[in-house]
């Protein structure tokens, strides 16, 4: 099923508790509410600057929106979607995640990572070159980056944001997605290829699947053990097990440029952005 979202649409979560769906929008720049469960377009509301990715805070919100031009991480309730609070963190915020209560929030062009507790950034910290996406693991213990121009994923303590352990990853890594004890796996957009890497006892490169089409959005379900990766040069979506060893079960045709994916752990539906067409592509997997 097709859903008439908005202009541009990259950047998507699935609340499991309220059912709702967020899509960012750009240009306006703002951030649509989708109604998961019945399909149908709640709201749409104006935002200070356009994001290329979603997150939540908890489990029925608020929605974490890093708002990317105007370098700051804006917090929308829902189901409502009204803004809560805009703090301001680093130049061109692009991915975060939540640990320990608090929200990291990766910096893309200032080459750090900010530190949110409540309404206010607490600390700031480097990070390597061109931070793209980031996962919490270990029961928030730790936090995993991987950054896009250095082409490394490194961890860091969440407590003390001492770096961990640092491996290569690839030739043109972009997003992340971790079980909580690991594995961790990663898009190599540019590799055509999926990373999968152990944690213990240390980081390890263990596996490298090919997926032709430049493997990008990814998505995480730990109810059923799936993992979903977008192939915008394909336009087609994946499934693949979330274990050591995934390999494709399945291959959807999506919309075209399927950017990025979201999938409501409640019921395991899959939503896909469509940039092009400006639509939301709904899978019953």
């Amino acid at each position: 099923m097709i859903v008439r979202i908005g202009h541009r649409p990259e950047g998507i979560v699935a609340d499991p508790l309220t059912g709702t769906v967020a899509v960012g929008l750009h240009e306006p720049d703002g951030l649509a509410l989708l109604d998961g469960r019945r399909l149908r377009l709640r709201t749409t509301i104006r935002l200070s600057g356009a994001p290329r990715h979603l997150g939540l805070e908890r489990a029925g919100g608020p929605v974490l929106v890093p708002a990317e031009p105007a370098g700051t991480v804006i917090r929308v309730g829902l189901p409502r979607g009204r803004p809560v609070s805009e703090v301001r963190v680093g130049r061109q915020p692009h991915d975060l995640t939540v640990a320990r209560d608090r929200v990291f929030a990766g910096n893309e062009l200032g080459n750090s990572i900010s530190v949110l507790e409540g309404a206010r950034v607490t600390k700031t910290f480097p990070v390597a070159l061109q931070p793209g996406g980031l996962a919490a693991i270990e029961q928030g213990s730790r936090v995993a980056v991987v950054s896009v121009r250095e082409r490394v994923l490194e961890l860091f303590d969440s407590t003390t944001l001492r770096r961990t352990d640092r491996v290569t990853a690839g030739v043109g890594p972009t997003h992340i997605a971790c079980l909580d004890g690991g594995p961790c796996y990663v898009t190599d957009t540019s590799g055509d290829s999926l990373l999968v890497y152990t944690l213990r006892p240390r980081i390890e490169l263990d596996r490298r699947l090919r997926l032709p089409g430049g493997p990008y959005g990814i998505a995480l379900d730990s109810a059923r053990a799936r993992l979903w990766v977008t192939l915008p040069g394909a336009n087609q979506l994946v499934e693949l097990p979330a274990h050591g060893r995934p390999h494709v079960l399945r291959t959807f045709p999506t919309v075209q440029q399927p950017d990025t994916v979201a999938v409501d752990r409640t019921t395991g539906r899959v939503f896909v952005t469509g940039k092009i067409a400006g639509v939301v592509q709904v899978i019953d997997p």
